[in-house]
């Protein structure tokens, strides 16, 4: 083999192992930023049991909204980050980019619609009163006239609250801080979704408070996606939609709410 053809194989190795080496890196800088989008960043106001709190280690976010975001981000194949917000600061989060969907038992209405784009709807709820056991005079939505009722801030509760004729409504951050109100006797009545309330008396509350029957409302709970993303939401519908079909959905019910009737 003369010398130049010598030098130009060599030349030509190089050539091609640069090539390689380069192709390498792109595929390795294009997994890595695969890897980096496949991260769902969920937001949430973890004081809404039972759909979102935290465990009594306070180390991790449980609940029914939280088990069912994590079985649609693995059936999205992605990874699911929990952030937890004040309800109120939920859309101007994701308004930020701070967070990618909320699911917070978030009532679907025509205002919130207007600043982001919901989900099939994964949940229905409604309204009801809870009161101290030996209260007589609360028997319905239209005895709350002139009384003092707690909610929580941000929640159609609130909303349906100061519509109440001469009542006066107390807004706290958290259901939990609406239930201590009513133990300390801050206030008459509380207001809240019903597996809220539920929920609080299965868990101890109805020691002290009970829960009227009438239901105020028929409430659809939506996942919140930002508007400018229409291709998230199209992949959430369809996760939700498989893990409806596929027996998931009714299992993660069941450990929350019992088996449907």
């Amino acid at each position: 083999m003369s010398k130049k053809i010598l030098t130009l194989f060599m030349v030509s190795m190089f050539v091609m192992t640069a090539l390689f080496t380069g192709c390498g890196a792109q595929k390795e800088q294009a997994q890595a930023k695969e890897t980096k989008e496949k991260v769902l960043r969920v937001g949430c106001n973890a004081d809404f049991a039972p759909f979102e709190f935290q465990d009594v280690n306070g180390k991790e976010y449980v609940g029914f909204d939280m088990d069912l975001i994590r079985a649609i981000g693995k059936e999205m194949g992605y990874e699911v980050q929990i952030q937890n917000i004040n309800f109120d600061g939920l859309i101007p989060a994701m308004d930020a980019g701070n967070i990618d969907v909320i699911i917070s038992g978030m009532t679907i209405t025509d205002e919130r619609s207007k600043k982001v784009q919901f989900s099939k709807p994964y949940y229905q709820s409604g309204l009801t009163i809870a009161v101290k056991n030996d209260n007589k005079t609360i028997n319905s939505f239209k005895d709350l006239e002139g009384k003092t009722i707690a909610v929580q801030i941000g929640t159609t509760g609130a909303e349906e609250a100061k519509k109440v004729k001469d009542a006066k409504v107390k807004e706290f951050n958290s259901s939990a801080d609406t239930f201590m109100e009513l133990k300390i006797g801050g206030v008459e009545a509380v207001v809240n979704d019903r597996p809220v309330n539920d929920y609080y008396l299965a868990q101890g509350g109805s020691k002290d408070a009970k829960a009227l029957s009438e239901i105020l409302t028929a409430e659809d709970y939506g996942i919140a996606i930002n508007k400018n993303n229409a291709d998230l939401a199209k992949q959430v519908d369809a996760a939700l939609e498989k893990l409806k079909s596929n027996g998931e959905y009714d299992k993660i019910y069941a450990k929350w709410f019992g088996a449907k009737k």
